[in-house]
């Protein structure tokens, strides 16, 4: 896809032209065109080129060139000031000095004619002074706003003709029957009869040239300047990225522009001020406010490893830091072009208005020609009828169509933004609002995705046995050790380091702690050496039973207690659950995890549809059989959520996953919050919302306007629609639809809002595949149901595996063995300490066996 800056469109009218005459490229697959961006997408194969498309739109009548801005160093500056309205300030000149000029027209051609205002003695009485006073006011106007001319006429010459076309004929039209009537006046008075040509005064329009300009030109400021301000978003983000940064040259401390620091650069960020770019801490500890990508407004603290981004602003620490990440490769960067892609992009809303707008002129037109011709075969005046026409002309309005999606899409996604929810593109945004399912992985989208302490079960002293745990667990470099260590420091916890630290695979850690025998780990290990009691057992399998990893320790011949450990619910999943299921949205957990687990967190974040041991390609099929019953919105973080997340309808991306995830995804979740996917469900809907008022006010304002513009009221209720109020009424309808669309800046994402619909039933057969078996269960008295998808068996292997000692081990060897090419699902087994896989061809023991010991286990043989 590649990006082309249009100049010299002015309304829906020129965007449609521009996008046939690209279209008609032979190698153009596909070409969107954005007049609020003045931008174009196009997909191209050969024979098509970008020269071959400027080519084509210079010939339509307009302006292209491929569009090599971008934020990569020098370009940051240019790419800033191409978002400034300078537009508006050349408008707002042209308005003034249009009214300077329209106000003396309208006091001697209003005023003196119809109040009998005073007039200077030069013109008083004399009918050709008035005229030709009028005609040479409305010709200054008409000079000032020529841009309406050149353009209108250029694309009329084109077969293309836009608003500016019906404006310039609308005016022109009254301007050259002005004329031709000062002419008339000139032949009275030449002949001496001074009642005719004082009568012609009444039949001149120049007034309503110069007033249908200026009018306008009010209505294209207004809109002007609120189209500058759906740009405030990403204005906003650029100006937060610093302008210099501090780098270490040679062991000395340099400032140099922040677009010159590259990869590799050692750069320092002092308290109060912003990282220029993407790195990694090297030196130094502080707490970052991250607001500005994030939304999150508490900050994050940052040490030695860890990962900070550009323009976000270190709050007390010193920071020595090695860039990562620079230019159009840091975040901010990448955030800026999905903000822009999103608004550069069309959504399916704004098709029907893109077709209407490609013909609306030329019928319009089209229109007004007849009904002037109509006006003279009823035997109206010939001013009466040019009157009419002239303000079918003026009064039609195609920007009001061609604006209504557009604009609401850049603020919606400029909205999003600001609040760490980015839309790749327009359809996205517009088609998250019309969710059915939502699809939620469980590993760090519903839970954080790593071990934590959940339980402390004692026998005599919770200190005590914390103390014990964490002199063996310190030298262990298991995860759930270090979940156990993170436990003791935020108790603040003093221990003593064990000697003789021996793992034992598969069981646990043994030590010596002040010369007492210590040991822990599995059941196995207690039952070992005798010390594990009925009511221990009995504690340790209820805690298995909620999907945690009870974790045994005992001193000296005695055990003291149980520390369990599980990767625990984000604490806004079941918040966050309950308002999607409010707002009449059904809810999935879709998860490669064992059914225990994902039946306990589903439990604890009250979902009640639950698919387990679901392999990468399982998720797809699951996914896809889903959409057949309403449009599924999947959620994941992982490399093995990228299937799902390409075949939903609406892929979403926590913003902490994998670089896979994300750039499969069509919305980005920079929090990692699950609160995030109902903000967005509920800013789409928003959107789509304004969307349908704007399109109904633009679709409605053209069909009751042109209508009554050409005088089908005044048959029945003698009402005619003066030009200059057709001009006025279209220069408000851009206006209005521009200003409905910035509303959006006011909306709350985060607000409850109830839906009357009820969550779609999904049968069991919605999570069966077909060529799949399904084994599903009824709801339980918990209120959790559990749907399991398994492969129907083709051909077993079991391989005995010893080293595992917990559910994470299990995880690492399921995951290893399922990324063999043939095996189609791994079941693990800690308590038989094997692997059962299903194959779909034959895979040989070797390949097997290799898989298990490059996942740090011991392979014992194959079966």
């Amino acid at each position: 896809m590649t990006k082309f800056s249009v100049s010299g469109m002015t309304c829906a009218a020129c965007s449609a032209h521009v996008e046939k005459a690209v279209a008609a490229v032979p190698g153009v697959e596909s070409v969107s065109v954005s007049l609020l961006t003045n931008s174009m997408n196009v997909d191209f194969v050969s024979p098509a080129s970008a020269e071959a498309i400027c080519a084509a739109v210079d010939k339509a009548g307009y302006n292209a060139s491929p569009d090599t801005k971008d934020v990569r160093s020098a370009d940051a500056a240019s790419k800033r000031a191409s978002l400034e309205d300078t537009e508006t300030p050349q408008l707002v000149k042209r308005l003034i000095a249009s009214l300077v000029l329209l106000v003396p027209l309208m006091y001697v051609s209003m005023g003196h004619m119809m109040w009998k205002w005073p007039v200077p003695l030069a013109v008083h009485g004399n009918p050709a002074s008035i005229a030709l006073y009028e005609m040479l006011l409305a010709l200054s106007v008409m000079l000032i706003n020529r841009r309406f001319f050149t353009s209108g006429f250029k694309s009329f010459v084109h077969g293309a003709p836009n608003m500016d076309t019906l404006v310039a004929l609308g005016s022109g039209a009254s301007f050259a029957y002005s004329t031709a009537v000062l002419f008339s006046m000139t032949f009275a008075m030449a002949s001496g009869d001074m009642k005719s040509a004082h009568a012609y005064l009444h039949d001149l329009y120049f007034e309503s040239s110069a007033m249908i300009l200026s009018l306008i030109t009010v209505g294209k400021t207004l809109e002007s300047y609120s189209k500058g301000k759906t740009t405030n978003a990403i204005k906003s983000l650029m100006d937060l990225a610093p302008e210099k940064a501090h780098v270490v040259r040679d062991g000395k401390e340099v400032t140099i522009p922040a677009s010159e620091v590259k990869v590799g650069d050692v750069f320092i960020v002092r308290p109060g001020e912003r990282i220029p770019v993407d790195g990694r801490v090297s030196e130094g500890a502080s707490a970052v406010n991250e607001s500005a990508l994030t939304g999150e407004s508490l900050p994050v603290d940052k040490a030695r490893g860890s990962e900070v981004s550009a323009a976000t602003l270190n709050q007390n620490g010193f920071l020595t830091c090695r860039a990562t990440r620079v230019g159009s490769d840091t975040s901010l960067s990448k955030i800026i072009d999905m903000v822009e892609n999103a608004a550069a992009t069309k959504a399916p809303a704004a098709k029907l208005a893109d077709k209407v707008s490609g013909i609306f002129v030329p019928a319009v037109i089209v229109l007004a020609f007849g009904t002037g011709i109509v006006w003279l075969g009823t035997g109206a005046e010939f001013g009466f009828a040019l009157a009419r026409a002239v303000s079918v002309l003026v009064i039609s309005c195609p920007c009001a169509l061609g604006l209504a999606t557009p604009v609401a899409i850049m603020v919606g996604s400029g909205l999003g933004a600001k609040h760490g929810i980015l839309f790749k593109t327009a359809a996205a945004l517009e088609a998250c609002g019309k969710t059915d399912v939502v699809v939620l992985d469980k590993t760090g989208t519903l839970t954080e995705g790593k071990p934590r302490v959940t339980d402390i079960y004692a026998d005599e002293s919770e200190e005590k046995l914390l103390k014990i745990a964490a002199s063996l667990e310190a030298k262990s470099e298991h995860p759930l050790s270090r979940a156990v260590m993170e436990a003791v420091v935020e108790r603040r916890i003093s221990y003593e380091s064990s000697d003789d630290f021996t793992a034992l695979p598969g069981f646990g850690v043994r030590g010596t702690v002040r010369g007492k025998s210590a040991f822990g780990g599995n059941a196995a290990l207690m039952e070992e050496h005798h010390v594990l009691s009925a009511s221990l057992k009995e504690r340790g399998e209820a805690f298995a039973e909620e999907g945690k990893t009870p974790l045994y320790f005992a001193e000296d011949g005695k055990a003291l207690g149980i520390i369990a450990v599980a990767d625990v619910a984000k604490s806004d999943s079941a918040e966050a659950v309950r308002a999607l299921h409010d707002e009449g949205i059904a809810v999935v957990m879709l998860t490669g995890d064992n059914r225990r687990t994902a039946r306990a967190v589903a439990k604890t974040v009250g979902i009640r549809s639950v698919v387990s041991d679901v392999l990468p390609d399982g998720k797809d099929e699951v996914v896809s059989r889903l959409q057949t019953y309403g449009r599924v919105a999947m959620v994941g973080d992982g490399i093995n959520d990228a299937p799902a997340l390409t075949r939903a309808d609406i892929g979403i991306a926590i913003g902490a996953g994998t670089d896979v995830a994300l750039d499969a995804a069509d919305v980005v979740l920079m929090k990692s919050t699950l609160s995030d996917v109902r903000a967005a469900v509920n800013l789409s809907r928003g959107v789509l919302t304004n969307i349908k008022e704007n399109l109904f006010w633009a679709f409605c304002y053209n069909v009751i306007g042109i209508p009554v513009a050409a005088g089908a009221l005044f048959p029945a209720f003698g009402i005619a629609l003066n030009p200059m109020l057709g001009a006025a009424a279209m220069s408000l309808s851009s206006f209005c639809v521009v200003t409905n669309a910035l509303r959006l800046n006011l909306f709350d994402i985060y607000k409850k809002r109830k839906i009357k619909k009820r969550p779609v039933e999904l049968p069991d057969e919605a999570f069966t595949a077909d060529g799949k078996a399904a084994n599903t269960s009824s709801l339980t008295a918990d209120g959790v149901a559990n749907k399991d998808i398994t492969e129907e068996p083709k051909m077993t292997k079991t391989i005995t595996i010893d080293g595992m000692m917990c559910d994470h081990c299990r995880q690492h060897v399921e995951k290893a063995l399922s990324s063999i090419d043939g095996v189609t699902k791994a079941d693990v087994s800690l308590k038989d300490k094997n692997a059962v896989v299903t194959l779909s061809k034959d895979v040989d023991e070797k390949t097997l066996s290799d898989a298990v010991s490059e996942a740090g286990y011991t392979p014992l043989g194959v079966r």
